[in-house]
């Protein structure tokens, strides 16, 4: 993990102070609005340049823990969601929105991180790692539809639009752009010169989008001062009770550690970019949306720090025979 990605949720704990402290300036806050879609159109394009897509079939490789992912990600997780939501949200519908958007998009990028901190499977990781984009740009839509479309007005066409927008058109143009760089650099050149100076440049957008939207909607989010004490009790249930859910799924089915560690950390880890840029297109008119995709990875990445070190000490614990097995170095 670069220092950057350790340091990223004070990043974005500054950017969001940046933000409302530049939203003072009335000429500041009007123009800043403007600039989020561009930044956020940048983010994601160094993420998806990154993503394997090649290596879409190779989930089919691990189909047992695979498929118990994809179902623990696309259906079980958005139904507790909408739970925890109706549980603790019910009077702020803008806030239940934006946990849902959170919890159904799984994370794409530095969930890897936390399984190789882990000693889980990567490659199992790497190989789901499409899947969770693909999927849930597909059903995103269809998500919000039905499971918020009763807490805020919501049109079918303004939600298609944004994916569209926000997500497709970036994931194409990063696409067509790695292929056409493996053809004229090579993939060793792709892989170890630009990748790398890639990642820093996506916590450097994703804090100047953070920014700008505060600064644009300041006004309206100082007026939410109790917001991060109203979803910390339903995000930290989510966490919480998908890692025991996991870990009593994997030892019913005679899970290996290194699959165990890759599942707990896909089903935990969330994309809250990718949800943070759709709220921000989709949901203008609502800056409590974006605001709670904002405060999510200020809980869920000191969360992973903690689940990748329980996980650590199960492993050398011994505590479970299934999961207590030696990691090839080539699964590392």
């Amino acid at each position: 993990m670069s220092l950057l990605e350790k340091f990223q949720p004070i990043i974005i704990l500054l950017a969001v102070f940046i933000g409302l402290a530049l939203g003072q300036v009335n000429a500041i806050a009007a123009w800043a609005g403007r600039f989020i879609l561009p930044f956020l159109i940048l983010m994601l394009l160094g993420v998806f340049i990154q993503l394997p897509l090649r290596q879409v079939a190779g989930a089919f490789r691990h189909g047992r823990v695979a498929g118990l992912s994809l179902l623990i990600n696309f259906v079980w997780n958005p139904l507790f969601a909408w739970l925890l939501g109706w549980l603790f949200l019910r009077q702020q519908p803008a806030l239940w929105l934006g946990l849902i958007m959170l919890m159904v998009t799984p994370c794409t990028d530095w969930y890897l991180v936390f399984t190789n901190i882990a000693r889980g499977n990567v490659a199992l990781s790497t190989a789901l790692l499409p899947w969770n984009l693909l999927l849930q740009l597909l059903l995103l839509p269809l998500y919000l539809l039905l499971l918020a479309g009763t807490l805020v007005p919501l049109e079918w066409q303004v939600l298609v639009e944004s994916v569209a927008l926000v997500l497709l058109l970036p994931l194409v143009t990063a696409v067509l752009l790695r292929r056409l760089l493996l053809r004229v650099k090579g993939r060793d050149w792709l892989e170890q010169k630009l990748l790398p100076a890639i990642q820093p440049g996506q916590i450097l957008f994703l804090g100047l989008a953070i920014t700008a939207m505060f600064a644009s909607e300041g006004a309206a989010l100082l007026e939410s001062p109790l917001v991060f004490l109203a979803l910390l009790p339903p995000v930290l249930l989510f966490f919480a009770i998908n890692f025991g859910l996991v870990y009593l799924l994997a030892r019913r089915l005679h899970i290996g550690y290194a699959d165990y560690a890759a599942l707990c950390c896909t089903t935990l880890a969330r994309n809250s970019p990718i949800a943070l840029a759709i709220a921000l297109v989709a949901f203008p008119e609502r800056p409590l949306v974006a605001l709670a995709l904002v405060i999510g990875p200020l809980i869920e990445l000191p969360v992973l720090s903690i689940v990748s070190q329980l996980l650590l000490r199960v492993q050398r614990g011994g505590h479970l025979e299934f999961i207590t097995v030696d990691i090839p170095d080539d699964a590392q």
